[in-house]
């Protein structure tokens, strides 16, 4: 199979080409004016199509050469002078003697280049978002301290009726900010991969019903029903660690609760999805997620209400720690959620034997 002409070649032969006419009808010229002699006779005819072909072949090599390495030394010094360090990476991409290939390396290094770019100004973006977001949910917490306890030296403190409510809601204060940074900890190890997970087998109906016990006075304020999709005779066992899933299932359930509507429902299944698979599902009939927020759902602080309203409570890092709890156990995440109707937060986990010791 014949390859096609490079550009460089096809650019040299025309340039070599036109050279050696303009040159050779110059010496045509040149020589019937002073000579009135012709190379178009009969017994000139092989030495001029000799040297025209010499000279094409000569004017051929002179541009190919430079072509191929002047213009390649001055790619190259413009790289090295716009990155010293960049040296090593030329080396790999640049050396070629073919011009073609030399272009399409320098559009790959150019590429990669505007990729990393690119990355570095999201990055830098992220963390304008997240010092912002940090400084925001802390701001709140440390004003309330600061304006309690101020209170108290000015004068409330002899107050034997203000003094220990004052105390009390600055104490509330310290928690909540005890409670961001604690979250903001176990977030950084696991996006660090420091955490290490404790997997054993045990039943996933059992804890499930354990977190609903644990949140049932919760529940009961919003009349909200906990509840399974089914009654389940036997027991489910899965492979994880169970104090990390308690942790998901704890948040995911936990949020159904604050955005869930009076006299609602939050419904948890278990089903089988591979021979070694199963989803658990967490649906809720609240008040729903627009789907422009559904993909940056997990991001740390990030908060469907923009008001800034954090009565609710939380550090807005649960989803960002439950993803991040469910992604260093190997297994996926997902949401699905329409507003007024409700929300479904489901992941996956690997299936295992019961082991009733465990549990």
């Amino acid at each position: 199979m014949t390859k096609k002409p490079r550009k460089a070649y096809r650019f040299s032969s025309l340039l070599s080409f036109v050279i050696t006419i303009f040159v050779t009808g110059i010496n045509a010229t040149l020589l019937f004016v002073f000579t009135k002699e012709t190379y178009f006779d009969q017994e000139s005819i092989l030495p001029f199509a000799l040297s025209f072909v010499l000279a094409f072949l000569v004017c051929f090599l002179i541009f190919r050469y430079h072509i191929q390495n002047y213009t390649y030394l001055k790619i190259k010094r413009i790289y090295e002078d716009l990155d010293p360090n960049f040296s090593d990476e030329l080396n790999d991409f640049l050396i070629t003697k073919d011009m073609d290939s030399l272009l399409n390396n320098v559009k790959q290094v150019a590429l990669k280049r505007s990729v990393e770019i690119n990355s570095l100004k999201n990055q830098a973006a992220f963390r304008r978002e997240f010092l912002g977001n940090v400084a925001h949910e802390l701001k709140t917490p440390l004003f309330t301290v600061q304006g309690y306890i101020l209170t108290l030296l000015d004068g409330a403190m002899k107050d034997k009726n203000v003094n220990k409510k004052y105390l009390s809601r600055a104490s509330k204060g310290v928690e909540r900010l005890i409670y961001i940074v604690k979250d903001l900890d176990l977030l950084t190890n696991l996006e660090k991969g420091n955490t290490e997970l404790d997997l054993f087998y045990f039943d996933i109906i059992d804890l499930i019903q354990s977190v609903f016990d644990m949140l049932e006075m919760q529940a009961s304020k919003s009349n909200i029903n906990l509840e399974f999709d089914k009654k389940y005779k036997e027991p489910i066992s899965v492979y994880a660690d169970r104090e990390r899933v308690q942790q998901v299932l704890t948040n995911l359930i936990m949020n159904s609760i604050k955005y869930g509507k009076i006299k609602g429902t939050t419904e948890v299944s278990i089903q089988p999805i591979y021979e070694n698979k199963v989803i658990v599902r967490i649906w809720d009939n609240g008040e729903g997620i627009e789907e422009e927020h559904l993909p940056r759902l997990f991001e740390r602080f990030y908060r469907v209400d923009k008001s800034g309203n954090r009565s609710m409570g939380g550090s807005g890092l649960g989803l960002s720690i439950v993803k991040h709890i469910i992604e260093a156990h190997g297994e996926q995440i997902f949401v699905e959620s329409q507003p007024e109707i409700g929300s479904e937060f489901s992941f996956t986990l690997s299936k295992g034997e019961v082991n009733t010791s465990a549990i």
